[in-house]
């Protein structure tokens, strides 16, 4: 039977109308984008391969960014804040697991440092000032956090927060959470590299593609071109 003008209408319709709520639930602060300063107190660089770990939202816009990001070896997907036994994608999602949908990057110290992943995390990634969700996302599993991987990146994290707080850029106080002593947790297969082989997906478009913009845009010098794909680089756990 072929198909009808109302058949072929629909999906545009019901598109169009996903979009919508999605811009409804938008708070009206929404702080993506800002151009911020690079952190007063940083690591120095050292030879040996490191590793962040935050958490600012849906995993696969964070994901993204960091792939995009010169002298970063690996982003992946994951899980941080609660137990091995619950940090699975169906679990976590009730927002009692204490999981945060984070993401692990592997970066070499000689070409970027920690404290310029924490401006990118802070300006380009998400909204620091959203409590417990990002766009429209919400439950504790979308909050805004820092995962340590030392003393020493605990204490730039700080530093920086009462650094950004006291510029008075933000419309809303930074409520992202420093939680030390957190194992990180790989995200199962098919979120792995979800930004770069889903581009056209309604939700990817409207929340995510907008923070590669940001990071092209306010970091030319960081920027690369192809992304670092989970596939290519290895996950190991």
């Amino acid at each position: 039977m072929p198909l009808s003008l109302s058949d072929l209408i629909r999906p545009i319709r019901v598109a169009a109308l996903s979009v919508a709520l999605m811009m409804s639930l938008l708070p009206a602060h929404a702080q993506e984008g800002l151009r911020i300063p690079a952190p007063k107190q940083d690591i120095a660089a050292s030879g040996r391969v490191q590793t962040a770990v935050f958490a600012g939202g849906c995993f696969w816009g964070v994901q993204g960014v960091f792939q995009h990001v010169s002298g970063v070896k690996n982003a992946v997907s994951g899980y941080a804040g609660g137990a091995a036994a619950t940090a699975h994608y169906r679990m976590i999602g009730s927002g009692r697991t204490g999981h945060a949908e984070a993401v692990r990057i592997t970066y070499d110290p000689a070409k970027i440092s920690y404290g310029r992943l924490l401006q990118i995390f802070f300006s380009a990634a998400h909204d620091p000032t959203q409590l417990n969700r990002q766009g429209p996302d919400i439950g504790s599993q979308y909050r805004s956090a820092i995962f340590p991987q030392s003393k020493e990146q605990a204490a730039v994290a700080r530093a920086y927060i009462d650094q950004l707080n006291a510029t008075r850029l933000y419309a809303a106080p930074i409520v992202t959470t420093i939680e030390q002593s957190k194992p990180f947790y790989p995200a199962e297969a098919y979120h792995q590299d979800y930004l770069v082989n889903n581009p056209m997906q309604p939700y990817i478009r409207y929340n995510d593609l907008p923070k590669i913009e940001h990071l092209k845009t306010l970091f030319p010098d960081l920027w690369r071109k192809d992304p670092i794909l989970v596939v290519e680089a290895g996950m190991e756990g």
